[in-house]
């Protein structure tokens, strides 16, 4: 095949912690005095920049080889254009892959490169750099294994729409209380509480098992010892799961609602009472989000797109 004729590979990265240091403080000198100002290993930072510079180069040389490829920073995701027949690359951290799932919307296979196996478990991340022309040969010719990934999908009554990979968080920007009605399977009550988490398989060991785990051990410490029988849903299981954080029952507000499975015939819907502040944000990042504002209703499910990720 012609260079010209082969799909486009779109590589994913993201700045590391050094990085980011010496954009906020203008020069390397000055990032290195505030790190060991602070009585900190500026040493470390220092390591993971030179090990994702290294992956970095070692996957510029496979893309250069391949001939079609862009490169994008993970801050411009939300604005940058997938197209259908595009092979993604994510270079770093599990978490990236996550965010870049979520914005391929036609079924575009992902692959997840590890630039430091030293540092990172990388459950998402099963390839390095130095394998990567092997793994796009085999994503374009379609002999490469591929898992399925379910995705959750939150429709606005005012139109908006975002796709989750992990989690959706709905609730207030700040820390303040949360006010809607949830209803779910037919039942439905009106609710105070610091957000409701919806989690897709993926996301079932992250989390939504922490607040799990925190209740159970709040219920621990006051005498009421039971076995927790929480087990994370499988990637690909056509449900999710919700949780409501730190609920408030008072005179207004009910908390009995509070865990349980989401599907495409009993999905989740949220209506917020919140005058301002309200947001709906997916996988940790929260400046993509959506306005939940004073009426606006929220119908969150199982996403009939599903991500693509290249496995082996």
């Amino acid at each position: 095949m012609s260079e010209q004729a082969r799909r486009r590979v779109v590589l994913v990265t993201r700045k590391t912690r050094l990085r980011d240091l010496i954009e906020r403080h203008n020069t390397l000198a000055q990032a290195r005095f505030y790190v060991e100002h602070l009585q900190a290993d500026f040493a470390d930072y220092v390591l993971e920049d030179e090990r994702y510079a290294r992956a970095h180069a070692q996957a510029m040389q496979a893309l250069a080889a391949w001939g079609r490829y862009q490169v994008v920073e993970r801050a411009l995701l939300p604005n940058f254009v997938f197209s259908a027949s595009d092979i993604v690359v994510a270079l770093g951290q599990d978490g990236l892959v996550a965010n870049t799932l979520k914005y391929l919307d036609k079924g575009q296979p992902l692959v997840g490169l590890n630039p430091d196996t030293a540092r990172w478990d990388g459950v998402l991340l099963p390839f390095e750099a130095p394998q990567l022309a092997d793994v796009l040969r085999r994503t374009d010719q379609g002999s490469a294994a591929v898992r399925s990934v379910t995705m959750a999908e939150a429709r606005l009554s005012d139109g908006q729409r975002l796709l989750a990979v992990n989690d959706f968080f709905v609730g207030p920007r700040s820390h303040t209380s949360a006010l809607y009605e949830l209803k779910l399977g037919g039942r439905s009550e009106l609710q105070s509480s610091s957000g409701v988490i919806v989690s897709t398989g993926m996301g079932s060991t992250a989390w939504i098992k922490s607040v799990v785990t925190g209740s159970v051990a709040v219920a621990d410490a006051l005498g009421h010892r039971q076995p927790c029988a929480f087990e994370p849903l499988p990637w690909g299981a056509p449900e999710l799961l919700y949780a409501v954080r730190e609920p408030f029952p008072s005179r207004h507000s009910q908390a009995t609602l509070v865990f349980g499975r989401v599907s495409g015939h009993a999905p989740l819907t949220v209506r917020s009472r919140m005058a301002d502040g309200g947001v709906i944000f997916s996988d940790g990042m929260e400046a993509d989000f959506l306005r939940f504002g004073a009426g606006v209703e929220a119908v969150i499910a199982p996403s009939a797109i599903s991500g693509q990720l290249v496995v082996g």
